[in-house]
């Protein structure tokens, strides 16, 4: 009677095969101990010399001081995304021109009926409002975030202050990671969608307007490699 813990020889041999091809594939820069297979630098490790210091940027590597409430205790951030900031500019540009609306009650007789205390308090009113819309835009921006880790994908939209928007799609459920980049203004800034074909209840997952959607695609592509090869070598979290 056959052991039911041996594989058979076809599928022992299609498993071997399969695990060399994932083996010359990623890069191999050491040996494990006995047991444990090759040892091969992960995205991670590949990205580390990369990684740049900075609060505000669209395109962070590797973040430091960043959590999310899910994340797990071994799960590591790789890349934190936010839209580029060629997309904020229509309200950045209201803003601006928000702070010099007072200027034009000066030239014209509008609030002249009203007592130079009234005015005084109208114009302050008015770049408060500013300063809430730029906070609130701001906020909203800053706090929209994508992040990969090397286990999921991550999108968390603000709408406004009081409303928070969280989806995910495990790396491994990935089944094709393709991006869009349409337009002139897309094209010179370098940036667009990247969409994911998973095999969730939500078959597509996309992530919009993010800097170097073609880099985002290949670490992504990188990382679906580097599950199957935990899952063959039996390193699965």
């Amino acid at each position: 009677m056959p052991d039911v813990f041996v594989a058979k020889p076809g599928e022992k041999r299609q498993r071997v095969e399969k695990m060399d091809v994932l083996a010359e594939q990623m890069t191999v820069v050491g040996t494990e101990k006995k047991g444990l297979g090759p040892r091969y630098e992960t995205v991670a490790e590949r990205l580390l010399k990369e990684r740049r210091s900075g609060r505000i940027k669209t395109f962070s590597i590797l973040p430091k001081r960043v959590r999310f409430e899910s994340q797990e205790q071994r799960e590591r951030i790789i890349l934190l995304l936010r839209q580029h900031w060629v997309t904020q500019l229509p309200w950045i540009a209201g803003t601006f021109i928000g702070l010099f609306v007072p200027l034009v009650f000066q030239w014209l007789p509008i609030l002249n009926f009203m007592p130079a205390n009234y005015q005084l308090m109208t114009v302050v009113g008015w770049y408060l409002l500013v300063i809430a819309y730029l906070y609130e835009q701001f906020i909203s921006w800053y706090y929209q975030v994508f992040i990969i880790t090397d286990e999921r994908v991550i999108d968390i939209n603000f709408t406004n202050l009081i409303y928070k928007e969280l989806s995910e799609a495990k790396i491994e459920n990935l089944e094709d990671v393709t991006y869009r980049q349409g337009g002139v203004l897309r094209a010179v800034f370098n940036f667009g969608d990247v969409v994911m074909q998973t095999a969730g209840a939500e078959r597509e997952f996309m992530i919009e307007n993010v800097p170097t959607p073609n880099r985002v695609v290949k670490i992504l592509n990188e990382l679906k490699l580097e599950e199957e090869y935990e899952k063959i070598m039996g390193r699965v979290r």
